[in-house]
């Protein structure tokens, strides 16, 4: 090219006349026929000054209410009210301004998708069993997406915990049968959308396209795909969603429209974790805000959702992916570091679109009371959550955990167990939380009890029979071992989702005696569950434990389930007669893993440190 003309192409990018590519819209398109039918449409054009340009729509039902412009020329706002009766379509939009070549905008509005509430959108119950994968950890369905040109992050070393290993959504669309053959109706993934980072991209949280899945977990057709698979077999579809933070390459940190967007801090300020200090009638204002703005990472900017700009764009991002997936029920990441009045709003713009779908918050904090102040509670205090559940880390930390780990005494052992579900008070409808032996941050179970394989069983037994809804963790089925800090194996691969992996759990082949024990034993319990409506949707009533036995029943109309744990080293003879309410007018108990069948008139034997889970007949 001479210079003459390579003269000309600069000044054109530079004065707006030439754009290096089209502007970037989001949300990408919208639907006809939505809820949320006014729009904030952002238009960010990397190459072109868009100030002073005016927007005209040329779509019947599709009309600009308000244009925002910012310090940043290279963005606009546009309001958009859709019509009832807008009809799907392109939906030109034409940016003009005196003196500059006019910049076409297409954007689209679709079709809604079918089956709102009842084919997605329909929520997690205490009748679901979810499975929590991470999709870079758990099968490599195509090779071909394992580096992705363009991307910044090009490292593939399945020997380090810190890199990426080449897992994706087609690998899990191709395991879906073992994920059913152990009961699971729901799977959760880590987030999927795009995290063009340097380094550590696996885990997820840390967004940078909010309207993009990640090309190297098979993009948005394959994520489409495992949708619509999983809701083939009767499945459901939970998506992991970020409230409080992006990813530091996200294009509103990189290219923000103005410096509000984000928090700032005169330098780096990390968040104190404390969520006492929302709460606490003496805490320090200094505090509070340090707790909900300052950074959860120094590679995750956190969003300031008192920009209302900032609040549109992730409020209607929720909906989109809700809607573009056919997402089941949402669980919110970091949900005690967001502005909480935001999270009311966002929340409730969700359950207004999808009444059915169900949310629930990490809230990971230590307390009963704590947790309860997340979500729906009975509290009287100023601030009140529209958050329908939680991830219960207090049946974790206070209830299964000691039970199995600690010696019995007043508040220890099986006591804390019982005693942290008496807290259930606190709590609108805890049936709506989220339980779990262990997660991508949390040690895996069998680590946590000292490697001890009958522990394990007992967790799974716990977790398959509690109230509320059962989350189990990848791999953690076979007796995955692993903590945190510092090998990271909390986040290995699952064995068998590579070829040429020497143990395959989906097929069984290589797995231990012990592995396959543990397996079966998931097995048996989450497919029992499926159809138990007692396990699903019965009640339950706990007895105060005498020694190291712990007894709770799930019980309705139709059925009766007594399970009875004895943590103790030695066999303990337990009297049906001590559950009065509970086992009137029974005659047999019938062992829902073995078959065994007992006499309801006499006395029950619990092996030391286990657990049965009888059917009264």
């Amino acid at each position: 090219m001479n210079r003459p003309i390579l003269l000309l192409l600069l000044l054109c990018l530079r004065t707006g006349l030439l754009s290096a590519q089209a502007p970037d819209l989001y949300p990408a398109h919208w639907w006809s026929g939505m809820t949320m039918n006014r729009v904030q449409l952002l238009v960010h054009d990397k190459g072109r000054d868009l100030s002073g340009l005016q927007p005209s729509v040329a779509h019947p039902g599709v009309r600009v209410l308000k244009i925002h412009r910012f310090s940043n020329p290279r963005y606009l706002a546009l309001d958009l009210a859709i019509a009832p009766g807008a009809r799907p379509g392109h939906v030109p939009i034409t940016l003009r301004g005196a003196g500059k070549t006019p910049v076409q905008l297409q954007w689209m509005l679709k079709e809604r998708r079918p089956g709102r509430g009842t084919r997605f959108a329909q929520g997690i119950t205490p009748s679901d069993f979810v499975y929590l994968a991470i999709a870079d950890r758990f099968a490599n369905g195509d090779p071909s997406n394992d580096r992705v040109p363009g991307l910044r992050e090009q490292t593939l070393n399945r020997d380090s915990m810190y890199h990426r290993h080449g897992g994706d959504l087609q690998g899990i669309s191709k395991n879906l049968g073992y994920l059913e053959s152990l009961g699971v109706t729901a799977l959760w993934l880590l987030p999927v959308l795009e995290n063009d980072r340097p380094a550590r991209t696996e885990h997820g949280y840390a967004i940078t396209n909010h309207f993009r899945v990640d090309p190297r977990l098979g993009g948005d057709a394959a994520y489409r795909e495992l949708s619509d698979a999983l809701h083939a077999r009767g499945m459901k579809l939970v998506m992991d969603a970020v409230y409080n933070h992006t990813g530091l390459q996200h294009h509103l940190e990189l290219d923000p429209p103005d410096s509000t967007w984000m928090h700032r801090w005169p330098r780096y300020t990390q968040t104190t974790y404390r969520e006492q200090t929302l709460f606490d009638p003496y805490a320090a204002p200094s505090d509070t805000k340090r707790m909900s703005d300052g950074w959860f990472d120094d590679g995750m900017p956190d969003i300031n959702h008192h920009n209302p700009h900032m609040a549109a764009y992730l409020i209607q991002s929720m909906i989109w992916q809700i809607e573009e997936f056919g997402v089941d029920a949402v669980r919110i990441d970091t949900y005690t570091y967001s502005d909480l009045d935001f999270s009311n709003r966002c929340n409730a713009a969700i359950l207004a679109e999808y009444p059915r779908i169900h949310l629930f918050g990490e809230t990971r904090v230590f307390g009963s009371a704590n947790q309860a102040y997340f979500n729906r509670n009975v509290f009287t205090t100023k601030y009140k959550s529209n958050l329908p559940g939680s991830v219960d880390f207090q049946l974790l930390y206070f209830g299964i955990r000691p039970a199995l780990t600690q010696a019995t005494g007043w508040m220890e052992g099986v006591n804390s167990l019982y005693n942290t579900l008496a807290n259930d008070f606190l709590n609108q409808d805890a049936t709506r939380n989220v339980l779990l032996l262990d997660n991508h941050d949390e040690p895996r179970f069998l680590s946590v009890v000292g490697e001890d394989w009958e522990k394990l069983k007992i967790g799974y037994t716990w977790l398959l029979t509690c109230r509320g809804i059962p989350q189990a963790y990848y791999g953690s089925e076979i007796g995955m071992r692993g903590v945190a800090h510092p090998d990271g194996l909390v986040r290995a691969d699952m064995p068998g989702g590579w070829p040429g992996d020497a143990v395959n759990a989906f097929t069984g082949a290589g797995l231990g005696q012990k592995e396959k024990e543990v397996l079966d034993h998931v097995r048996k319990l989450g497919t029992y569950r499926k159809t138990s409506s007692a396990l699903q949707t019965g009640r339950l009533m706990q007895y105060v434990p005498v020694g190291n036995v712990y007894a709770y029943f799930r019980y309705d109309q139709r059925q009766t389930v007594m399970c009875i744990l004895n943590a103790g080293a030695t066999a303990a003879a337990v009297p049906f007669s001590r559950f009065p309410e509970r086992t009137a007018g029974f005659t047999q108990a019938r062992d829902v893993l073995s078959g065994s069948t007992y006499a309801t008139s006499g006395t029950l034997t619990v092996p030391p440190m286990g657990m049965l889970v009888l059917e009264l007949k």
